[in-house]
């Protein structure tokens, strides 16, 4: 054994279908997941920190399974989610969810604030954009690690960002198809400085 996994391999533990339950996955399997979580996003996160002008740490991962209502039980509303899908190398989808206010603070940093200055701010197109260009930034150098580590190419799509408001009813499987189903969850906390 290489130590590499196949795109099945890699395909099952990354699916969102019903297919895979918790009790399938082995800690080995959650584990690995988590491995490549934290070394592809600490990538991310270290291209946020050029964006932001600001040390960014992230937290270990935690990996486990979700499904849409754990996500609108879990998170702020409203928030943002950010899909960027694989289109070479892997099959899937990321989906990035952060509050508003962790919207905010980011795209003020970005365009030369403090990120204090927020609280009277409504998350606008121009929120949305800046937001979407980091987010495609970071998993650009995500892909490019997790390239680096499965030996393939690995490309994504540009980045879909929308404000949802998970009070009202929202299709989910509008937002991607996984979503319909159980999907691996992989959290991490991220801080920004002191912010």
């Amino acid at each position: 054994m290489d130590g590499v996994l196949s795109q099945e391999e890699i395909s099952a533990l990354l699916s969102g279908g019903t297919a895979i339950q918790e009790e399938r996955l082995t800690d080995i399997e959650k584990d690995a997941i988590g491995e490549i979580g934290n070394m592809s996003m600490g990538t991310a996160a270290t291209t946020l920190s050029v964006l932001v002008n600001n040390k960014v740490n992230i937290s270990t991962p935690v990996v486990s399974f979700a499904t849409w209502t754990d996500i609108c039980d879990a998170y702020e509303r409203p928030c943002v989610f950010i899909r960027i899908a694989y289109t070479v190398g892997l099959d899937g989808s990321n989906i990035l969810v952060l509050r508003e206010n962790d919207v905010k603070i980011i795209t003020d940093l970005m365009m030369g604030g403090d990120g204090t200055n927020i609280d009277d701010m409504e998350v606008s197109e121009l929120h949305l954009s800046a937001i979407s260009e980091a987010m495609n930034m970071m998993m650009g150098s995500a892909a490019t690690s997790l390239s680096g580590m499965f030996h393939r190419t690995i490309d994504i799509s540009p980045p879909m960002a929308d404000l949802i408001d998970l009070k009202e009813n929202i299709d989910e499987a509008d937002i991607d198809e996984f979503l319909s189903g159980v999907f691996v969850k992989i959290s991490f906390r991220m801080e920004i400085g002191d912010l």
